[in-house]
């Protein structure tokens, strides 16, 4: 049996390096029971519950454009909405193995899936 355990994603602004780049293109894997314990022992979750998030993705996140070393200060400079559809993303690849969601037809009502990881398209 085949596992799927990285999905390819689009960001809908891109994350701008200090060059003025912009990196939309990226890749997620699923995460491990570890990616989701280590980051209560960091001491900026100890202090604010909220970077929780930041540490995980940058743990997750295995590529964003050229970057292939994702660390939380890249986390911290993307956009809200890109962080809204990193954390939406990130649940929906590990809750359901995929990154489609279910949708119905407003003309038909036939209900189909479509995959969401090009978002920004």
């Amino acid at each position: 049996m085949n596992v799927q355990t990285e999905f390819p994603f689009k960001l809908p602004r891109g994350y701008i390096d200090g060059e003025g780049n912009v990196h939309r293109d990226g890749v997620m894997r699923l995460s491990t029971a570890f990616d989701e314990v280590a980051p209560m022992k960091d001491p900026r979750v100890q202090t604010n519950p909220g970077y929780l998030v930041i540490i995980l993705l940058s743990r997750v996140i295995t590529r964003l454009g050229d970057l292939t070393y994702i660390n939380p200060k890249v986390i911290e400079g993307l956009f809200s909405a890109d962080l809204a559809f990193l954390q939406d993303f990130y649940r929906r690849v590990n809750d359901s193995g995929n990154s489609r969601v279910g949708v119905t037809c407003p003309h038909c009502e036939g209900k189909f899936e479509v995959e969401t990881s090009c978002v920004g398209e």
